[in-house]
């Protein structure tokens, strides 16, 4: 239904432009085209003269063929136009993701109120809790949470913003996952991530295609030969003694010049980007639709697109003398209550691996501890014990706190899965440290085969991620990319882009964060993956 509306309101801007592409100024730039217009104008004063002096007959004719004229005329607009719509959309559609975003301000008696986004300063303080959508750039000033910021990173793991230090800063447009913070808005409202992102968008600029040029060139030739044709048969008409009137040589101009080529030139290409707008396949254009079989270049962004998009559990790795079935159970405890993608792998990993199935807590007397920002784990209390999860440094604080050791091979462990672009996760039991957790950005099935496919037709994979050097090359080699940039920001992606563009190449972009939107609207291909960003 969504698109369905988003189609129509494309549809009734197009009649609109479609008319105030008469302008001269605009036909002139499509050869064919202005011959036309220009022959319909011409036609349109004839029939005005001939009903004039009273010659109802010619006048009715020359009406007849210049209302086909003018037909002719505004389909090639209205289809330009739906064209042009489909990029402006992109812009359009930031636009109302920043105006729909609401925000707790913060009064002076220490109460909130809600208001919009657009309405929030610089220096104001906003509240924004689990579940919130932050609505300006700031810098955190109390409180601490989880963020997720792939939106902006294409990064899927989450990151903790807390006061002070070199991670208070957050970005307009990500979303809180636990916890709360206090933000001091640093960005006026047209200054900050969004507005950004749409001004790259809308200043992305788009080259024309080799088989674009060449058919220009092609249709501009015909059009003069055939114009010097049609001017030629006047003094042979006048010569034999017959009488050819200005319409109908307008007429016949018009029918051997290539005017469908020229016209229908954008509808072809509006038919071609709905058919691959059904595989998720964005072309920048509609004279472009081409690019997409003269592809040079294939830009993926990694998360959701070479990988599956979310951590997944792969093997349980048990500290010495702990069993991996005793470290499987602890940690399926743990996550029952576990939500995430993550929590999910983990017991599934545990139920599918070591036959481990979902039990009765009712008797354990269960509480679950949630994840917060503050103790960066969770678990669960059962009658006898208590079991936890989480990243190397607060398990190792947590278990220090309670007079355990950290099993420096648990530590060599973690060392080891984050050199090879994973996420460890320990787990321990009471003071005891069971083991680690390996949590892996799965890298799609038969991806690297297809990635080989594409070598053999002379296309260079690129991948493009947030992740930092070490975990990007890891990937990059288990997938089989020809190249990688690491911890990239919007601008890295556009400079990438504009270079292999500059070198005469064309590029394919994939994408499915708001980060992406730039890179999409200045590739000559962009494909959105999975459920995409507003602007995909």
């Amino acid at each position: 239904m969504k698109r369905d509306r988003q189609q129509q309101e494309i549809l009734g801007e197009a009649v609109r432009n479609a008319f105030l592409k008469l302008d001269p100024r605009i036909q002139w730039k499509n050869p064919v085209m202005f011959i036309v217009f220009l022959g319909a104008i011409l036609v349109a004063v004839l029939a005005v003269r001939a009903f004039m002096a009273g010659n109802t007959q010619e006048g009715w004719f020359d009406l007849h063929i210049d209302l086909w004229l003018w037909f002719t005329v505004l389909f090639a607009n209205f289809a330009e136009a739906v064209a042009e719509g489909r990029g402006k959309a992109q812009a359009e559609s930031l636009r109302k993701a920043r105006k729909s975003l609401q925000a707790k301000k913060i009064k002076a008696d220490g109460s909130f109120e809600i208001v919009g986004s657009e309405a929030i300063r610089k220096g104001d303080i906003v509240l924004v809790e689990a579940g919130d959508t932050i609505p300006n750039d700031g810098e955190v000033i109390e409180g601490m949470a989880s963020v997720d910021e792939s939106a902006v990173t294409g990064e899927s793991a989450p990151v903790i913003r807390e006061s002070g230090g070199d991670k208070s800063s957050v970005t307009g447009g990500t979303k809180v996952l636990s916890d709360w913070i206090k933000v001091r808005v640093t960005t006026n409202p047209g200054e900050t991530f969004l507005d950004r992102m749409i001004g790259l968008v809308e200043g992305a600029k788009r080259q024309k295609t080799p088989n674009e040029i060449a058919l220009t060139l092609l249709l501009v030739g015909l059009t003069i030969i055939f114009l010097f044709a049609v001017v030629t048969l006047e003094p042979f008409a006048i010569y034999s003694g017959t009488v050819i009137s200005v319409t109908a040589l307008v007429a016949l101009l018009v029918c051997l010049i290539p005017t469908t080529i020229g016209g229908l030139l954008s509808a072809i290409g509006i038919a071609g980007m709905d058919r691959l707008l059904g595989r998720n396949v964005l072309a920048m254009s509609g004279r472009a639709v081409e690019a997409a079989g003269d592809v040079n270049v294939l830009l993926l962004d990694k998360t959701g697109t070479i990988t599956l998009g979310n951590r997944m559990a792969t093997e349980f790795i048990p500290a010495t003398g702990i069993t991996a079935g005793e470290l499987a159970d602890a940690a399926q405890l743990a996550s029952l209550a576990d939500e995430t993608p993550e929590g999910r792998s983990i017991v599934v990993l545990a139920k599918e691996k070591y036959g481990l199935r979902e039990r009765d807590l009712t008797h354990l007397q269960a509480e679950f501890i949630p994840f917060t920002a503050q103790t960066r784990m969770s678990g669960i209390d059962i009658v006898d014990a208590r079991i936890r999860k989480g990243s190397m440094e607060a398990m190792q604080n947590y278990v220090s706190e309670l007079g355990g050791a950290f099993p420096a091979e648990v530590r060599s462990a973690c060392e080891n899965i984050a050199h090879q672009g994973g996420t460890p996760l320990v787990v321990a039991k009471d003071k005891q440290v069971l083991g680690v957790i390996y949590l892996k950005d799965i890298v799609k099935g038969g991806i690297k085969e297809r990635f080989s496919e594409l070598r053999k037709m002379g296309i260079k994979t690129i991948m493009i991620t947030g992740d930092n050097q070490l975990t990007a090359a890891a990937i990059a080699a288990e997938a089989g990319v020809d190249d990688f940039l690491a911890e990239a920001t919007p601008e890295a992606k556009l400079k990438m882009i504009r270079s292999y563009q500059q070198q005469g190449m064309l590029v394919a972009m994939t994408g499915d964060g708001t980060n992406d939107a730039p890179a999409l609207a200045q590739a000559d291909v962009g494909v959105a993956m999975n459920s995409g960003t507003q602007a995909a």
